[in-house]
């Protein structure tokens, strides 16, 4: 008896069936009826229809960012695709597990200028991890399989499937592979058993050590591993942008955030540790600066990453480890415990003096006003009101930054930004992920006048959908990282950075169907914050008409080295 002769639109849904997906994002179009028709006739999955491709896939990003599933969206071509550009190379960047079903017009008018063609594969290549071209119907199941593996494993990233129109209405039988094994493509989990014993020797050696992680360690799901070696050595620690929440911010080994905005103690502790060991990160420039000035201290650097590329990439380093950080660390913690070497008691304890006597700069303190809301005490009170349990989205700018800073993150994948591209306009399309993700979880957007507006229309999507974020717009009436910098390098002449016709946030939140509050005074913020995080079941859109003079401090110039910081504006 012959197999069931289905099409190609209903093989993909019945793909991502099989792969588990419960949300897909997207926007339907010409080329992608057919799977938009197989979507209405199943019951799998729920498809979540965004306002703007942009959004679907920073929805995705975000789903992803903030549990341990892959995103998925849908976009048709042409158009749908190049909006969906930006998405894809803010996932890639952040190395987010992603797969993106992008249609395509139909195969016999590839490369005929046809309507809403554009060369897809091309212009993805550079923002995503792999992507593929769909020939044949009897490929789709194996490319769909293909694109899942490839997305979760090793460094993850976006995976894009190109699908022209005419192989959604092919026919062919149905099979999905239960593996696939590609001979290009064989990533090392495992890390070197040597490796990892001269590290520990190494570290059990340090004087003055530092740990030093980023987002690799959320991508593995890796934080158990980290805190317990943490706690076992009893060294500093500081994580990344994108690792805040790897470590936990309220333990007393946790020195901070590194980098441009990262605290005194943290940037100082890297430059001049005698052993540092990097876990999952990439001394990216926001991090370690000027690398000259970084690598005019001597020490040891010991790098674990599954990216082998990302070793001695900005600096070279003494130990390299590829392998999945998890695997890692388990078994560097496994050697450690039967480590007949004993660490440099006396030398940590003068460590950490010194780590103690930088922290007394209190690098974050901010002066506090009763006639103006500062946005730092904003970002605190959230994080009281929230019991810093909640889900963080962010913008990208001087708010980004403060919910950094003064939201303690004591758990991974609580803490939802672009880092590596800085996309404006992530926050809501992020917010509403992650509330797909995590239902009954408290999500709030910390955001800017200006990202906010980027993305606006997702509003619409959050009011169809029920989704209940809480909305904090710092609201300087500025491009505020713009501003900054115009004030520090360019003379203070504020070129196209004051926003002069903002909308009125309430009467916009309202025409959507959600609640608007403005606060404009101090004592009005703990009130305010707390009556909207009691509306469980409405998304509240907060506007806070900051001081607009607030700069990020502190803040390390391009190029410049990471002692060289400014710790506020009497360093100008």
């Amino acid at each position: 008896m012959s197999a069931e002769q289905i099409t190609g639109a209903d093989i993909l849904v019945r793909c991502l069936a099989e792969e588990g997906v419960e949300h897909v994002f997207g926007y339907p179009g010409g080329a992608v009826l057919y799977i938009y028709d197989a979507i209405f006739k199943q019951d799998k999955f729920q498809h979540i229809l965004v306002r703007h491709e942009q959004a679907a896939v920073h929805a995705a990003d975000a789903y992803s960012r903030s549990s341990e599933k892959v995103g998925v969206c849908i976009v048709t071509s042409g158009p749908g695709v190049t909006n969906a550009v930006t998405g894809l190379a803010t996932a890639y960047m952040d190395s987010i597990p992603m797969v993106v079903i992008s249609g395509q017009v139909p195969s016999t008018a590839i490369g005929q200028d046809a309507f809403q063609e554009c060369d897809t594969v091309g212009i993805t290549r550079p923002c995503v991890k792999h992507n593929f071209l769909v020939k044949d119907v009897k490929d789709l199941a194996e490319t769909i399989k293909k694109a899942f593996y490839i997305a979760t494993t090793g460094r993850p990233g976006p995976v894009l499937v190109d699908i022209p129109k005419d192989i959604t209405m092919h026919t062919c039988a149905f099979e999905y592979p239960k593996s696939v094994e590609m001979r290009s493509y064989k990533p090392v989990d495992k890390g070197h058993s040597g490796q990892i014993r001269k590290a520990l020797q190494l570290l059990l050696a340090a004087e003055r050590p530092m740990i030093y992680t980023g987002g690799g360690i959320i991508l593995a799901n890796a934080a158990p591993e980290l805190n317990k070696l943490v706690d076992r050595l009893g060294y500093p620690c500081t994580n990344t942008l994108m690792g805040l929440g790897a470590y936990r911010a309220s333990s007393d080994k946790f020195v901070g955030m590194p980098g441009m905005h990262g605290t005194y103690e943290a940037n100082m502790a890297m430059q001049h540790c005698d052993v540092l060991i990097a876990i999952g990160a990439r001394f990216d420039d926001r991090v370690i600066g000027n690398p000259k000035h970084f690598a005019s201290t001597a020490r040891k650097i010991i790098h674990i990453d599954i990216d082998p590329s990302s070793i001695s990439k900005r600096v070279k380093v003494d130990i390299p480890i590829v392998g999945n950080v998890k695997d890692v660390l388990q078994e560097l913690l496994a050697q450690l415990d039967s480590a007949e070497t004993k660490q440099n008691g006396a030398a940590l304890d003068n460590w950490w003096k010194q780590i103690n006597e930088w922290r007394k700069r209190d690098c974050l303190k901010f002066a506090t006003s009763d006639e103006f809301i500062k946005p730092q005490a904003v970002v605190q009170k959230v994080w009281e009101v929230t019991k810093g349990d909640a889900f963080i989205t962010s913008d990208v700018g001087q708010h980004q930054m403060w919910a950094a800073q003064y939201y303690g993150f004591d758990k991974p994948r609580r803490w939802i930004n672009s880092g590596g591209l800085g996309t404006m306009g992530v926050g809501l399309p992020y917010a509403m992920g992650v509330q797909k993700a995590n239902p009954d979880a408290t999500v709030a957007c910390i955001t800017g006048e200006a990202s906010i507006q980027m993305c606006i229309q997702e509003l619409a999507t959050c009011k169809q959908y029920h989704l209940t974020p809480k909305i904090i717009l710092l609201n300087n009436r500025f491009l505020g990282m713009v501003r900054q910098w115009q004030q520090i390098d360019y003379g203070s002449r504020y070129s196209e950075s004051y926003m002069d016709s903002l909308p009125d946030f309430n009467k916009l939140a309202e025409s959507y169907g959600h609640v608007g509050m403005k606060i404009e005074k101090p004592g009005d913020v703990d009130g305010a914050l707390r009556e909207a995080f009691a509306m469980k079941d409405r998304l509240v859109f907060m506007n806070f008409i900051t001081d607009q003079t607030e700069n990020v401090w502190p803040m390390v110039k391009a190029g410049k080295g990471l002692t060289e910081m400014l710790l506020g504006s009497e360093d100008l």
